[in-house]
Formats: C-alpha cells, structure tokens, sequence
C-alpha cells in the first residue's frame, strides 16, 4: 500500500555583490547576478518517518558550516540529524560559505591574506536561516503523493576533462583542439535518473546526472546549467517543480576537446584553457531537462510504504605530504599569496594544479594522519540515494550504482559536506589535478564503493 507524502519549497539564497565567488584558485569578486541562487528543498514522509533533502546552487559547504546548517534545520524542523540531506550542486559561479563561529583557512582557494570576511559571514546567516525555512515549508507542504521512477539519456554534454598526453604526462583539461592530447583517461556516465512525485494539483520531480557546473565563468552570479535545467523544465511542464541533485562528477566536465561545426557556440576560451560560456550553459540546462521528458509520462509507478535515512561515519587515511616536498611547496604558495603566478613556470590547467597541490602540502604538513567522512544514504521504497561529501570520480558513481536489490541508485557529491575529490586508485598513479590536490591517500575511491554498497545493503527492507 502506498503510504508516501511529498512536499515543496524553493527560497532565494542569492548573496550581495562584493562577496568572494568560489570555485577557482584566483581572486573573483561578484560583481553582477546572471540567475538568481536558491535552495530546493523535497520533504518526504511515510507514517512516522520524515525527511528532507535540500539542494543549494552552491559550489560547496564544508563540513563543519553544513553541519551548523543541518543543525539548524533540525532545532527548526525537529527532525534528527541523519534525516537531512544537504547538496550543493557545485556552481562555479556562487559564493563561498564560511561561518564566523568556525576558523577560517586564510589560504583558501583565490582568497587573499588580508581578506575581509565580513559579507561572507553575514551570508552565511542568511544562507543558515533560509535553508533551515525551506526545509521547514517543505515539511508543511507535505501531501499524499504517488512516486514513479525512469532513467533518461543527456547525451554529448559530459565529457572526460582527464587526458594522457603525447609527452606521457597526464594532465586535467588541456584544452579544445590541443594537438599533444592523446587519449581521454576514462569514459562518462549519461544516464539522467529521474523521481516523479504525483500529487493534487501537481508533480514534483527530482533529477539526478553527474557533471561539472562549472559552465559560465567569470564574476557574476549564477547557478549554471543546474539552475537552468530546473527553470527550462518548469517552463516546458505544467504544474512541475524541479530539484536538481549532482552525481558522480569528479573526473568530467562540460569540455568537448574534438569541438568542431556548431559545438563551440556560446564559448570562450577562458583563463586557464577552459571553454566557457553561459549560453553553453543554457544548452546543459536545455539537454538534462531533454532527458527528463524523454521518460516523464513513461516513468514506473510503484508503491512506497518505507522510507529510511541512514548516516555513517568512517575514518580514512589523509595524503600528507614528504618532507622533502615542502620548501617547493612553500615556495609555489609564496608567490600565488603574492599574486606572482606569472613566477611559477606553469599555464591554465598545470598551473591550478601545481598551486592547489601547494595548498594541499602545507594545510596537511602537520597531519591529521586520517579524516573523519560521513556518508548519508536514504532509502525511498527501492529507490536509493547514496550521500557523499565531496567529489567523487565517475567510477564511485558506477559502482555504488551497482549496488544489489534496487530499482535505482542516485549517487549525490557535495552531500553534507564538502571533502575534495575522490579519484579512483589508477588517478593517482597517473597524476593530474584531481589526484594531486586531494587529501586523501590512494584508495579512497574503492573504499566509498565499498561503504556505500554496504550501506545500502543495510537499507534494504
């Protein structure tokens, strides 16, 4: 018997010009608003159990603000910690969330050493209250509601952003039509999964697809192609709201290297050799929202009477650094605080590597020798969503998908937190940007596939 409600909110969380943009190793200000930020909350309840998922056009929240935020979502809600689910999709264009309750790491990424923290503060207020509202008047809206589950297809809008070059070396985002590439590392998951909760009046859907937003560059305020596919697809239905949840999208990106008749329309070759453009944007949007429709009227109807929220906590190994990498490390460090790039002998791509593989030696130099993760899984019916914090590579992605016994698997980065990347183990052998910056040792991959297939193995009725 189908025992499931479902409810809705959406709030603006949209930060004043002047806050800091997160996203890049390089100082950006905001200084205009392409699309509005919010946060989407979906509630959902079966008789005594209720929970709340809530997705921020957010590049990410660290661990210990998301958790001051759930917190505030539970004493505002009174539901239990490990019923909240708190993602951020990953917008390259939003600003960073720092509490003034917590330390502040001065060498975050393209922040300065004398930076004034003030506007970020007061939008973490802002950004804590709102969360905390959506979720609240999502729990209010709830109404009996009949889900349907179907995967979609987005197709030629992910790609792998990992290349091994002519030269042996393995770099992140070489650049379109760089003729030392020689083979990408890796292949892409296109599947778009995809709930429909049918309710009076209206239908409330939630797609989940791993890629990158990291589309529009620049200064200005958006929310990138996430934000867009919700609005295109709004528009295009009626009586629809849309939530967005990223996948596994570490390791890809938006950047079709073999661009070539119309494919580099809407693009700009940026800074650091990424093609980049906000129409591009408009088009993911459009392609993801493509992908819903496909199935939307076919979608599998099944009866929900269980609904279970589980939260685990795991110690994993952290990559610290040699000592003998350290005086080069601070050296590197020196001159990008200094704003001196043009010193370290390194372009686009290799030079974020090399700066924010800096950053990494120098924040771990004195341990902690392993990390504390939470991972969070929901089970809705034989549906399963699978929480991680961080950003994990598109093989995390297709082996918790794996998982036995379920109709569906969404996996979810950025997920209560924010960690860093999760590169598969050959990544670090390889080398490249993801591998290099992260702070967990080799292994890491393997061992969120494990945690989460025995996860929801546990789940399962």
């Amino acid at each position: 018997m189908n025992k499931l409600q479902a409810g809705y909110a959406a709030l603006d969380i949209t930060p004043a010009l002047g806050i800091g943009v997160a996203g890049y190793y390089k100082v950006r200000k905001a200084d205009g608003i392409l699309d509005n930020l919010q946060v989407v909350a979906l509630a959902l309840r079966v008789e005594d159990t209720t929970t709340v998922i809530l997705s921020t056009d957010l590049c990410l929240i660290d661990t210990a603000e998301c958790t001051l935020i759930r917190k505030a979502v539970s004493e505002k809600t009174g539901l239990p910690m490990n019923a909240i689910m708190i993602h951020a999709t990953h917008t390259h264009t939003s600003p960073f969330v720092l509490s003034a309750d917590l330390p502040v790491n001065k060498n975050m990424h393209g922040m300065e050493a004398d930076h004034d923290f003030t506007p970020e503060f007061e939008y973490f207020r802002l950004l804590r209250s709102r969360v905390a509202d959506a979720a609240k008047l999502a729990i209010d809206d709830l109404k009996p509601a009949k889900m349907g589950w179907a995967i979609g297809k987005a197709p030629n809008i992910a790609f792998v952003r990992r290349f091994r070059m002519k030269d042996g070396k393995v770099r992140t985002n070489p650049g379109v039509g760089n003729p030392d590439i020689l083979a990408p590392i890796g292949d892409v998951d296109e599947r778009v999964n995809v709930l429909r909760f049918d309710r009076e009046g209206d239908s409330l859907v939630l797609a989940n697809f791993g890629d990158h937003p990291d589309v529009v560059g620049g200064c200005k305020i958006s929310g990138d192609w996430p934000r867009l596919f919700r609005a295109r697809l709004e528009k295009a239905l009626d009586n629809v709201k849309a939530i967005f949840i990223n996948g596994a999208q570490g390791d890809v990106n938006h950047v079709n290297v073999n661009a070539k008749n119309g494919d580099f329309n809407d693009m700009f070759n940026d800074f650091d050799d990424v093609a980049r453009g906000y129409g591009h944007a408009r088009h993911m949007g459009n392609v993801v929202a493509g992908a819903v429709m496909q199935v939307f009227d076919k979608v599998n109807y099944v009866d929900v009477d269980y609904l279970a929220p589980m939260e685990k906590v795991v110690q994993i190994p952290s990559n610290m650094p040699k000592p003998e990498e350290l005086p080069e490390a601070r050296r590197i460090n020196a001159l990008h605080l200094a704003g001196k790039d043009d010193e370290i002998p390194f372009e686009g791509m290799e030079l974020t590597t090399v700066v924010a593989e800096a950053a990494r030696m120098l924040r771990y130099e004195h341990g902690p020798e392993q990390f504390d993760m939470g991972f969070t899984a929901m089970a809705i019916g034989n549906v399963a969503l699978f929480g991680i914090p961080g950003e994990p590579f598109t093989g995390i992605g297709r082996g918790v998908k794996e998982a036995e016994g379920w109709d569906v698997v969404m996996p979810m980065c950025l997920t209560n937190g924010s960690d860093g990347y999760f590169p598969m183990k050959e990544a670090y052998d390889e080398g490249g940007y993801e591998s290099r910056s992260s702070r967990f040792k080799v292994g890491v991959a393997e061992r969120i596939i494990e945690e989460g297939k025995a996860m929801l193995a546990q789940l399962k009725k």
